[in-house]
């Protein structure tokens, strides 16, 4: 097992917020201001810590360090049934971009030659070192080996937190990385599938379709695939359901967009409450404290609206074996497009499992049985594929 952690003072943080008392207050209650996470149990220090800016890596970096040993006394199922002796290691490399990349694998235990390997994208402002942590050890468990890793401007990758440039360009990245790990002579033999979940079934999405034969099967968890889905993770108060936005408002943002891109200026109301179903792992996720919270760039905006425009129009072109996932009462990515998704993707082989008053994280945030459920659908499809 190995594990790397970059331990760099980040340019915006408050250096000496963990070593002066009222420093650490006025941090903690500026932090409260204008984050809604509560971190219920966490020592002020802590607090301090995660109230830092995390706009840049070495700062993320430095906060998950603080967190990490927080995780195994987490109440929750995914930190407290983790399966023991799963084969870990952590690496960070720059990619022919020049981008410092974060990813992370789990092996089966010692001695268990794994079956297939799966490859993670991780959802909008997420990362891959907090649930899916817990995801991870349980499909290892099952015989594969899982690698996942942070998009650029997200969890410890090198970038503005938060920000995508382009979503293409974020798709390229993943390809370009997962390329290399597939190289790997552990893994180069072996089957290879992609799980994204939200976003991250944008962009599994978006890889398959730039990589038709290299792929074995794609399994989505809640995807992003169609712009009503990402209009409703953006809004603020009611819409309806079948609106899209009016080509003056698109015109708008692009320009928004090359004029200010980096701006938080995108109104996003806090989803946790419709994506979490048992509000006791809501709070849990609270501690995912390098996750993106804020409000939603302007360029992000835009490219995830042409992403999910893109994907929508090419729905056809899905070839690969599909297991697609979905809360029938996920309000945050709608059902339905699931069920769009499945009717027109042209693959034969295809599976579409609705989970009955399940909400948009069913991996994290449902009641145990029914996150159990849920993984062991994901490591029996991968079973009956391998």
């Amino acid at each position: 097992m190995a594990a790397i952690s970059h331990r760099v003072a980040g340019p915006c943080g408050p250096a000496a917020a963990t070593r002066r008392p009222g420093r650490r207050a006025a941090v903690v209650a500026a932090a409260a201001a204008k984050d809604s996470r509560v971190l219920e149990g966490a020592s002020e220090e802590l607090r301090a810590t995660a109230a830092q800016c995390l706009d840049w890596a070495p700062a993320r970096r430095r906060v998950r360090a603080a967190f990490a040993p927080l995780l195994s006394t987490l109440d929750h199922c995914l930190f407290k049934m983790a399966p023991q002796g799963i084969q870990m290691e952590e690496n960070y490399e720059t990619n022919s971009k020049g981008v410092e990349i974060f990813w992370k694998s789990w092996l089966p235990r010692e001695g268990i030659a794994p079956k297939a390997a799966l490859f993670f994208c991780h959802g909008y402002g997420d990362t891959c070192t907090f649930f899916f942590e817990g995801i991870a050890k349980r499909v290892a468990a099952a015989g594969y080996a899982v690698y996942a890793m942070d998009y650029p401007c997200f969890g410890l990758s090198y970038g503005l937190h938060g920000y995508i440039a382009s979503f293409d360009g974020l798709v390229d990245h993943v390809i370009e990385q997962y390329a290399q790990i597939r190289g790997m002579k552990e893994v180069c033999d072996l089957p290879h599938f992609l799980l994204g979940q939200s976003m991250g079934g944008a962009v599994a999405l978006k890889v398959h379709l730039k990589q038709q034969k290299e792929w074995d099967g794609v399994l989505l968890v809640a995807p992003m695939c169609k712009q009503i889905c990402f209009i409703r993770l953006t809004s603020i108060g009611k819409i309806s359901e079948d609106v899209t936005p009016p080509k003056p408002v698109l015109k708008a943002l692009n320009i928004l967009s090359c004029l200010l891109p980096e701006a938080k200026l995108f109104p996003q109301k806090d989803i946790g409450d419709l994506a979490f179903r048992d509000p006791s792992k809501r709070k849990i996720a609270d501690y995912n404290v390098i996750s993106y919270a804020d409000q939603m760039r302007l360029r992000t905006a835009v490219e995830l609206l042409k992403a999910t425009k893109d994907i929508e129009s090419q729905l056809e072109k899905i070839s690969s074996p599909l297991l697609i996932l979905h809360g029938a009462a996920d309000m945050v990515t709608d059902p339905q497009v699931s069920k769009f998704l499945y009717e027109k993707a042209s693959t034969k082989d295809k599976t579409l499992k609705l989970y009955e008053g399940s909400y948009h994280s069913i991996l994290e945030g449902e009641p145990d049985d029914r996150i159990s459920t849920a993984i062991n659908d994901i490591i029996s499809w991968l079973d009956s594929h391998c």
